[in-house]
């Protein structure tokens, strides 16, 4: 018998929101830098850059903005710190 993948995402919720990482990689060159795919409240985003160090994401567009308090990119660097 063959078990397939599970394709299984990490899901945070919120007071507001639902964030879920789909895909995520780390980057080799700057340790603190990660490219993920999220959803908030089933909305899919796009691959981004997300800089803990710096506490902003980079869209796909080259546009810098800053971590929202309880978002995505608060959420991304709080568990992947471990």
């Amino acid at each position: 018998m063959m078990t397939l993948p599970v394709n299984a995402a990490l899901c945070h919720q919120t007071d507001h929101h639902t964030i879920c990482i789909l895909k995520i990689k780390r980057s080799a060159k700057n340790y603190w830098e990660y490219r993920a795919a999220v959803t908030i409240d089933q909305e899919v985003r796009p691959m981004e850059i997300y800089n803990c160090r710096e506490q902003h994401r980079i869209t796909k567009e080259g546009n810098m903005i800053p971590f929202e308090s309880d978002g995505a990119g608060t959420y991304i660097c709080r568990v992947l710190k471990r």
